[in-house]
């Protein structure tokens, strides 16, 4: 399966989970902010693009668990240089070099955009 091929199928999931119209899922789209994803809508995108691609994504594989209550992964609102070496050891498939400048925690969801949501897909498809 192509990148292109692939991309199509996610934009279908989004569309389909999220209510949003086919142009505004682009690559660099945002899951939260650009398109409005809430921490429920993330169950329902897992389970639609586990029906979709025919694989399972295990808890915390595709977005992040237990980070925000760890002390040495944020301290005072922003996330630590360990925080964020866990978060990409974690998270292969997020782009964290924007979110490296501001670690906010309030941002930690930015990195999540369908161009993100490809490349893990590329990768279990790979994998397979």
């Amino acid at each position: 399966m192509t990148r292109d091929e692939i991309f199509s199928k996610i934009q279908e999931v989004l569309v389909d989970a999220l209510a949003v119209d086919e142009e505004d899922v682009t690559p660099s789209a945002r899951l939260t902010t650009d398109l409005g994803a809430e921490s429920i809508d993330f169950l329902d995108i897992v389970f639609k693009l586990e029906q979709t691609f025919g694989f399972k994504i295990a808890q915390g594989e595709l977005f992040p668990e237990n980070v925000k209550q760890d002390p040495e992964f944020v301290k005072e609102g922003k996330v630590t240089p360990k925080g964020i070496a866990t978060l990409r050891a974690r998270l292969p498939h997020a782009d964290f070099s924007k979110f490296e400048a501001d670690p906010q925690i309030a941002k930690v969801a930015e990195v999540f955009t369908v161009d993100a949501l490809v490349t893990f897909v590329e990768r279990k498809l790979a994998a397979k």
